[in-house]
């Protein structure tokens, strides 16, 4: 049996960025090959336009390293734009179709639209919190 697959969330990889805590250890799990991590070209277009936002003040350097680091280390899906679970936001159906294309086995999330599935194609939707627990 192979490492487990997840998908990390924006807002995960975020916090993993800016601030240590459950976040950034499991995105250091991802680094050292403890876990597989999967993305997608939509993931990285977001991660891109949420890293600049004012608020988190990010440096260039800072910037540019996590997004090098990240590509480094992620496996790379294409997704079709098919799922249209949620209707909240949609741009949170990306992340899902990420993850079901990717065949991960988590979805790692802060986001309350996604966390209310609990589990969506057999990917199931935790916290860091509940994923470090698992």
């Amino acid at each position: 049996m192979g490492k487990t697959k997840v998908f990390l969330d924006t807002n995960i990889l975020i916090s993993a960025l800016g601030w240590s805590g459950k976040p950034r250890i499991i995105f250091e799990k991802c680094f050292h090959g403890e876990l597989e991590l999967v993305t997608s070209p939509n993931q990285i277009d977001e991660l891109r336009r949420v890293m600049e936002y004012p608020k988190f003040n990010f440096t260039e350097g800072q910037k540019a390293a996590f997004i090098s680091i990240f590509l480094e280390i992620v496996t790379m899906v294409d997704i079709p734009g098919k799922v249209k679970a949620v209707v909240e936001d949609p741009d949170d159906n990306a992340m899902l179709e990420t993850a079901i294309v990717g065949n991960v086995g988590y979805l790692i999330s802060g986001d309350p639209h996604l966390l209310k599935l609990k589990e969506f194609a057999k990917v199931k939707i935790v916290t860091a919190s509940e994923f470090l627990e698992i």
